[in-house]
């Protein structure tokens, strides 16, 4: 059976599932393919786990929308910040020259990357929507390398089912499955709208989720972590979002 086939069979089986003998079932079905978001659990759970599971059997590989050059808004965006700790207004002061990304966890050759190092590599840009969870939203061309290509880099270990990611600002931080992770759309975006990406808009370093909402394109990201398991990071949920009431998994 080809993987396209078996993706739709095990689609429509979880499906059927939910309509005619409840998510419970569906639940049943999913955990058997591994596909359970970390915040299964609760109320909302059995929800929250046909909707991780049958979006990732029907859009993995699906793209953003993507927009023309003419449809950026002007200006973009920038919700308002905490006032920043003392140690990014030192990096700020030094130009973001002493910035960090380090990346530990399931890798063969865990790193510790600056800006400079980040810009090495060819930069790609994406015109897509940022979509806020208060309803607001904006399209802006967002520059930078494509995460997939900095795990490469540390080579991730083929056990891996995360990535997580955390921000210079404390108890911010979030992750998001391989599929994602390794997804062509998800950036390290150092840029936006041609120049160097502004503080409001998460500057210097932002990760760039655009399949999903807003809230999981963290800012001002300094440190990430392969791992196959989520429940030793914070309450086990996946990330803060859930722990604030919102989704783990919140795709578009």
């Amino acid at each position: 059976m080809s993987g396209i086939s078996r993706r739709k069979l095990i689609t429509t089986g979880i499906a059927a599932a939910a309509g005619v003998a409840g998510l419970g079932v569906a639940d049943r079905m999913a955990q058997k393919y591994g596909l359970v978001p970390p915040d299964h659990g609760g109320i909302w759970g059995l929800g929250e786990t046909l909707t991780y599971a049958s979006q990732r059997m029907l859009t993995r590989h699906s793209l953003a929308r993507e927009f023309t050059r003419d449809k950026i808004s002007k200006p973009p965006f920038a919700n308002e910040l905490a006032p920043p700790s003392e140690e990014f207004k030192r990096l700020q002061a030094g130009r973001f020259a002493d910035w960090r990304l380090s990346i530990d966890g399931m890798v063969a050759r865990p790193a510790s990357f600056s800006l400079d190092q980040l810009k090495s590599y060819p930069a790609h840009s994406q015109i897509t929507m940022l979509q806020c969870e208060e309803g607001w939203s904006y399209i802006a061309e967002w520059i930078g390398v494509p995460l997939s290509q900095i795990l490469q880099a540390v080579e991730v270990h083929p056990q891996a089912k995360y990535v997580v990611y955390f921000s210079i600002e404390p108890d911010w931080w979030d992750s998001v499955d391989m599929a994602d992770a390794l997804h062509p759309q998800t950036f390290l975006a150092y840029g936006l709208n041609g120049d160097e990406l502004p503080v409001g808009n998460g500057g210097p370093l932002r990760l760039r989720v655009p399949r999903q909402v807003g809230y999981k394109s963290v800012k001002f990201i300094t440190h990430m972590t392969v791992t196959d398991n989520l429940k030793t990071f914070g309450k086990g949920l996946g990330s803060a979002s859930p722990e604030g009431g919102y989704a783990w998994y919140a795709g578009l």
